[in-house]
């Protein structure tokens, strides 16, 4: 499809914002710019034209948990994502017996060589075992191990381009040699469900740790004399950092936080799990019940938070809600994510770039559309195309 499109408010062209185009045209963004279109545009729309939004962990959607997924469950959750402006996922597999890591990275590297239609599918997630039973969070403690040479190998061969990212932390033995042996192989690591000093977090750093999950979640807190995970993740700008602004995992003030001290490292992510898009029940992650009651997030039966339900599109909304500016925001569910994770077509629209883009709503920042490969996958209807 040849496609021009034009907003009041463009966002992923340039530094700047405002009124701009695109022009997409097989499936790539052929040209764009701000200003007036050069001609008649065949869709205006009068709120926000941004990247497809990019989810960099998500355990599952829609009833259906990424570890125990069926095909029918993939297909529907990866056609239902883009209703919150989700053009790109990583699927997360959190702690499990190794055997069974291995298992879940042949599959997933067998799906993502698939081609299938809706949000795409990136390299996935591990998160685990390699974590600290102090900040385990939802993870299962008797799975939780150190990340011996043959483990890290395990995951290496089995995920081969389908791995993208591991958890860890860099404090179990073997955390720093294991660090250098998933990076050298082309994984990137994040510090996470860690209690490390700072000083182990910025070794970590200098061994290839470039991520943080889940800022201020399941990780050693930021203390005058031992700034810990969140002070070294703040201060250090070699890390990207996760964070869920569900409001539940985090409030307003740690996130205007977050963003000021971590300028252009924040990656806004959902972390949601299979009751995302689902009524209250009870629902699954890694092998265990958790529990979702009307206004409260996910927990495990014992009371701990396990996993989000909240879109990314809302995530971010309440990100600016909280005291972001919308640039920053819209960049922390784009650009930002793509750059970490090494995906250059996409969370942009210049030339070149995936047609990846969403329609936001002005006031609310909630999808309104949603084009992936150039295709129109998401429309609640208010706005249509010229014929």
């Amino acid at each position: 499809m040849d496609l021009l499109v034009s907003a009041s408010s463009v966002h992923g062209i340039s530094d700047r914002s405002g009124p701009g185009w695109i022009h997409v045209a097989e499936g790539q963004i052929e040209a764009s710019g701000h200003g007036e279109p050069p001609r008649e545009a065949d869709l205006h729309h009068d709120g926000i034209l941004a990247p497809g939004l990019i989810d960099a962990q998500i355990n599952g959607a829609y009833g259906a948990d990424f570890a125990a997924a069926s095909d029918d469950d993939w297909t529907r959750i990866v056609t239902r994502l883009p209703e919150t402006g989700v053009t790109a996922i990583v699927p997360t597999f959190i702690t499990a017996p190794i055997e069974q890591d291995v298992a879940d990275l042949h599959a997933y590297a067998d799906r993502l060589a698939s081609t299938h239609e809706g949000t795409r599918l990136l390299p996935c997630h591990v998160e685990g075992p390699f974590l600290a039973p102090t900040r385990r969070g939802a993870h299962r403690e008797e799975l939780l191990i150190d990340p011996t040479p043959e483990r890290v190998q395990a995951l290496i061969v089995a995920g081969g381009d389908a791995l993208g990212y591991v958890t860890l932390a860099p404090e179990r033995d073997g955390a720093i040699a294991a660090i250098g042996a998933f990076t050298s192989a082309g994984v990137r690591v994040a510090v996470g469900h860690s209690d490390a000093s700072a000083s182990t977090v910025n070794a970590a750093v200098e061994a290839g740790a470039t991520l943080v999950t889940h800022l201020f979640n399941a990780q050693s807190p930021l203390l005058p004399r031992e700034p810990g995970v969140v002070g070294a993740a703040l201060a250090n700008p070699g890390l990207t950092l996760g964070l869920i602004a569900d409001l539940y995992h985090v409030k307003a003030e740690a996130i205007r936080v977050a963003f000021t001290a971590a300028q252009g490292r924040v990656m806004l992510v959902t972390d949601n799990l299979a009751a995302f898009g689902m009524p209250p029940g009870k629902y699954e992650l890694g092998g265990q019940v958790v529990i979702v009651k009307p206004d409260d997030p996910a927990r495990r039966v014992d009371g701990t938070i396990a996993g989000a339900t909240t879109g990314l599109d809302a995530c971010m909304a309440n990100a600016v809600a909280s005291g972001v500016l919308l640039e920053d925001a819209i960049a922390a569910v784009t650009s930002v994510p793509a750059t970490a994770l090494g995906h250059a077509q996409l969370g942009h629209l210049r030339p070149g770039a995936a047609a990846d883009f969403v329609l936001l709503g002005a006031d609310d920042l909630l999808t309104q559309q949603t084009w992936i490969r150039g295709a129109k996958v998401f429309d609640r209807e208010r706005l249509t195309v010229r014929d």
